[in-house]
């Protein structure tokens, strides 16, 4: 049972700065992508960065400049750093990661962790 396990949540004034963690365990083979999304109060959750494996990383617009995802592979762990935070990155984050065994893929949710920017 592949098992994630996100870390470094809380809150932080506007401008400040977070990094999360997530850490897969388990049967973790071929991984294809991991990354990150999120889900403010009353909002649809939304894709805020991924690395996929020997790809080019994605970040989405509101990000831009202010994120950064990195990982360690032999660690099978995704960071997100988050700086310039702003009121409106409030929001659960969830780590995803996507495995892919021959033409299946499959992803794994962690299971949220809070961030909240407010002074």
């Amino acid at each position: 049972q592949v098992q994630l396990v996100e870390s470094g949540g809380g809150l932080v004034q506007p401008g400040g700065s977070l990094r999360l963690s997530c850490a897969a365990s388990g049967p973790i083979f071929g991984i294809y992508a991991m990354g990150w999304h999120r889900q403010a109060p009353g909002k649809q959750r939304e894709l805020v960065a991924v690395v996929p494996t020997g790809g080019t990383t994605n970040y989405a617009d509101s990000v831009k400049g202010r994120f950064t995802i990195s990982r360690d592979n032999a660690k099978n762990t995704v960071y997100l750093q988050m700086n310039s935070l702003k009121p409106e990155d409030t929001a659960v984050y969830y780590c995803i990661v996507i495995l892919k065994t021959m033409a299946t893929f499959r992803d794994y949710w962690g299971q949220g962790i809070q961030v909240t920017v407010s002074s």
